[in-house]
This record gives structure tokens, sequence and C-alpha cells, in this order.
């Protein structure tokens, strides 16, 4: 398949967009900015992944979705993600990159809890917004994919968490692609202010796999001091939609982010999880699952970068390869010079089910400190045929046995997601990729 590289959109249309959405001056001159460094900045460049002749370009920029009026309207999957209660309460539904239906409750907003869309925002909270937009967490001039994401952001959420303040319930975005040909460049941002906490955790779904499609999505977060985030996103787009994300954390003195990532893309994906620890005492705990399938390819980099003294990055990836799938998992731990008493390790494991399928597990340590712990471990191979023995020992099929051990291997992230719709639809999507 010919792939169209020249970008379909021109400063007048950006222009256009920003002014039709009332946009604050300062993100019309950032998508502006970012439309001319989209021409001069290179593609990022993934290790053994080349992404040149991937469609990052080639979609439906604005598509008119209609809103609810109430969440029966939702398809019967998309329903059984939100969870009951009160957790249905706390739920923001977007439709092809709008908003489609939100609803926050009434404690949490008299706490000063923001849970919006991004448009939103940017009109009424436009000065809170700037503050964390593509400042310190994600740049706009990382490379083209970054300044394309900030010149054509069409959706997103923003979540924010005054000092003090613990929500205890979880919230939850469901971003659904209708139109198969729509574009999502979505950005969400996750702002836990000074001993606060908040979990948050995100899905996203499309159905077609014979419409071209991108999704370019940025997510920024950031742990004040002492506060607490758990971020958990479930990945599920269909076949014909080349996807970039970039999820990032900023932490700060002894606050911390668990990430916990469920990567079940059937299209050609590339993802960059990177958490700065600047602050003493900070931590994060990034967890990744994946599974290929079908020709797809996958490239992971997950980065815990440490500047702060005592500092813990914990990482775990595990990834499932089937068919002629590869996939690269990169982890990186890089404990800069001054971070004394850090703490970083890190672990990926890769099955491969089939004899075409490919995986790579490339533990890095950059270590610029030598008053450290650091440590990491690998493996890339077949399901282990003593586990299969012990339990078809037990009567069960070799079948059922495979699955069983799959599953197991997968756990680590899916028993994280603190919902029980998200942790079952994930693990049906588990079972219709391996199955």
């Amino acid at each position: 398949m010919s792939v169209e590289t020249k970008l379909a959109f021109d400063s007048e249309y950006v222009r256009e967009f920003s002014q039709k959405r009332n946009e604050p001056q300062w993100l019309l001159e950032l998508r502006l900015r970012a439309l001319e460094l989209s021409t001069e900045l290179p593609m990022p460049k993934p290790e053994k992944t080349k992404i040149d002749n991937w469609n990052f370009t080639s979609f439906k920029h604005q598509v008119e979705a209609k809103p609810l009026t109430d969440l029966s309207e939702l398809p019967e999957d998309i329903k059984s993600l939100i969870g009951k209660d009160e957790q249905a309460g706390n739920v923001l539904v977007h439709r092809d990159a709008s908003l489609a239906y939100e609803s926050l409750s009434e404690d949490l907003k008299s706490q000063g809890v923001i849970f919006t869309d991004i448009h939103t925002a940017a009109k009424e909270h436009s000065d809170l917004l700037q503050k964390y937009f593509m400042a310190d967490a994600v740049k706009v001039d990382e490379h083209r994919l970054t300044a394309l994401h900030a010149a054509l952001l069409n959706g997103g959420t923003f979540v924010y968490v005054p000092k003090n303040v613990n929500v205890e319930v979880p919230l939850q975005a469901v971003y659904w692609q209708e139109d198969p040909e729509a574009g999502l460049f979505n950005h969400v941002i996750v702002a836990a202010e000074d001993n606060s906490s908040v979990t948050y955790i995100e899905n996203y779904l499309s159905y077609s796999n014979e419409k071209q499609s991108a999704a370019n999505i940025v997510a920024e977060v950031f742990a004040g001091e002492n506060a607490r985030v758990l971020f958990g996103a479930v990945d599920n787009f269909a076949k014909g939609v080349t996807t970039y994300v970039n999820r990032s954390g900023h932490v700060a003195r002894n606050g911390k982010i668990d990430w916990a990532l469920g990567q079940m893309n059937d299209g050609n994906t590339y993802s960059d999880n990177t958490t700065e620890l600047i602050g003493e005492a900070s931590m994060a705990d990034s967890k990744t699952v994946a599974i290929g399938r079908g020709d797809q390819k996958l490239n992971f980099v997950i980065r815990v970068n440490q500047h702060g003294k005592h500092s813990d990055g914990q990482m775990l990836s595990h990834g499932v390869m089937k068919d002629s799938a590869s996939a690269i998992f990169n982890g990186i731990s890089k404990i800069e010079h001054g971070a004394t008493k850090a703490n970083g390790e890190q672990t990926e494991r890769v099955l491969m089910l089939s004899d075409k399928a490919r995986g790579d597990a490339n533990p890095i340590l950059l270590i610029d400190e030598d008053d450290v712990t650091a440590g990491h471990a690998a493996s890339v191979g077949r399901v282990d045929p003593l586990q299969i023995f012990y339990l078809m020992s037990r009567g069960i099929s070799k079948k059922e046995a495979e699955r069983l051990v799959i599953h197991g291997f997968l756990a680590p992230v899916v028993n994280q997601l603190p919902i029980e719709g998200v942790q079952k639809a994930l693990v049906e999507v588990i079972e219709r990729k391996v199955n």
C-alpha cells in the first residue's frame, strides 16, 4: 500500500479550526508554530523498526458526531466498560474526537476537581491548561509526530486535582472511533497537586479493519509532592489504524505514578512511555502488556529517567506475539549524576506462539552515579513446556493449558485495572487475540 506523506492541512485550515472552537490565543499560536515545525523536524527513529512508510497523515480530521443523551445509547461492549453506581457518575465518552457524554459527581466538583474534555478546558480553564500543556512532560519540538499532534489536536481530556484532595472513585474516559476514517489527535492531561491522589482509566476502541486512519495520542501526567496517580489504559484500535502514543510523566518529591497499559491494537503501533523522577524519593511503576498478531509491527519504549535521590523506578513489560507479528521492547533505566541511593529495576519478557512471530527484549541501563542499585532481566521464547505439562497432568487440555499460561503471563496489568468492566473487557480482547 502506498502512503501519502504530504499533510493535507495548511495554516489557514489550522487557524480556522482553532477559531471555530473559540480557543485562546496561546493555543492558536502553539498550533501554528507546531504546524511549521512538522515540516522541518525529522521523524522519530525507534530502534529496529522503520516507521517512515507508516500512515500518520491520511485520515479525516473533522467528523460530525452526535452527542448522547444517556449512556444507554452506547453499544453494549462500550457500556460494559463503564462501571456501575458511583463509577458511572464520573465518566467522559468521546465519539470520533467529540465529547458525546460527560458526568462528574457534585462532591468532586465541590472539592475543585476538574474532569472535562480538552476543548472545554481550553475555554474555561485556559491559564491552568497552559501551565501543563506540552511544557514539561512532552515537548512540541521533540520530533515530527509531536509537532503534528500539537497542530492537529482535536480531542482529549483534562483532569485536575487540587492540593489535599483524594479522589477515591476512578475517573474514566472512553474514546470511541465510530467512523473508521476518523483521525484521533487526543491530548490527555492528568495533574495531581501536592498531597492529592487520583485514578484515571481510559479506553480506545474502533471496529473497522478495512479503512485506513491514524491515531496520534499524547498523555501528560503530573504528580506533585506526596501525590499519587494511577493511570490505566487499554488501547484497542482496529487493524487499519496506525497508532503513535506518547504517555509521559513528571513526578515531584515523594510522588508516585503507577502505569498500567494494555496495548491491544491490531494495527502498527509505536508507543513511548517515559517518566521523569524529578524529586527526592519519587517513584514510578510502569507495567505494560501487549499482544501482536497477523503481520503487525509493534515498537514499545518504556523509559524511567531518575534525577532525584532515593528515587525508585520499576518497569515490567510482557508481550505475546503470534502469526508473523513482530515487536520490539526497549526498557531504559537512566540514573542521572547526583541521584544517589536511586533504585532502578526492569523486566521484559516475550512469548512467541508461532515460528514466524518475532519478539526482541532489550533492557538498557544508563548509570551516571555510583551509589545506586540497578538491575534487569529479559527473556524471549516459547510457552514453557513444563508449565503445559504440569497443567495437562491435572486433566487440562493442551489448548486450555496454553490459554491459562498466557493469561497468567499478562495478569500483572489486568489485575491492576480498578474497574471490573475494564478488566473483563481486556480479558475478552486477550481471548480474541490469542485464540
